[in-house]
């Protein structure tokens, strides 16, 4: 979504790192990262965790799933994910269970 690369690109010049070294630390090339913040790339769950990983904050802070709702595929994804995440006894997220889903 649009609102996630605006994000990532925010937080990135906030914590004042190029793209250059964004996609370094990706290991992907610049052009692919700035395809990322230009939103020309779906974002994926990979993406969003190595981004977020980079700039060391939350996928959440960059992309939250509510940004996702309304749309099937990521309403059957977003299903999927608690389903795993219930099934491997790991800690569901607060703002996962209290989304109005």
């Amino acid at each position: 979504m649009k609102i996630c690369g605006q994000s990532i690109r925010k937080i990135r010049r906030e914590k004042d790192y190029t793209q250059e070294y964004m996609a370094f630390e990706m290991g992907i090339s610049q052009k692919a990262y700035s395809d990322i913040e230009n939103s020309k790339v779906k974002m994926n769950l990979e993406i969003l965790t190595k981004v977020s990983e980079i700039l060391d904050i939350k996928p959440s802070d960059i992309c939250s799933i509510s940004h996702k709702c309304g749309n099937d595929e990521y309403e059957e994804k977003y299903f999927e994910l608690l389903n795993y995440l219930k099934r491997n006894n790991l800690e569901i997220p607060k703002e996962f269970s209290s989304s109005n889903h």
